[in-house]
């Protein structure tokens, strides 16, 4: 059976180059590129993996967190925030809110597959 990975991010560019990568580890890709598009999703094709964007246009990225993470369909998903700065503090949130982990944008090929070399891409929260 095929893991299933959903990608949310408002820039198309992140969310193609996201697809590659994750095509690469052997995912299945679902994309949506706003909070309206995220839930459905996630219930259309229960994700094993979310990468979500904390800073959507409509500041809903903590909000869309939380409401992924009660979804009964998402709930032992691995949902792996990603941020553009280092910010301690929203870290924490993020972390608190739901997120398995964080990881920073841009990245590389190398620093994305760290990122599952290090826990695995089937690691639950």
């Amino acid at each position: 059976m095929a893991r299933m990975a959903l990608v949310v991010d408002d820039s198309e560019v992140v969310r193609k180059v996201a697809r590659r990568l994750l095509d690469e580890l052997g995912f299945d890709v679902a994309e949506a590129g706003d909070t309206a598009a995220a839930l459905p999703a996630c219930r259309a094709s229960p994700p094993d993996l979310i990468l979500l964007d904390w800073l959507l246009p409509d500041g809903a990225g903590p909000d869309l967190l939380r409401r992924v993470r009660a979804e009964p369909t998402a709930q032992r998903a691995r949902i792996i925030v990603m941020m553009t700065e280092a910010d301690l503090g929203q870290i924490t949130l993020a972390l608190r809110s739901g997120a398995s982990d964080v990881m920073l944008k841009p990245f590389d090929r190398a620093s994305f597959r760290a990122q599952f070399d290090a826990t695995g891409p089937n690691q639950a929260p």
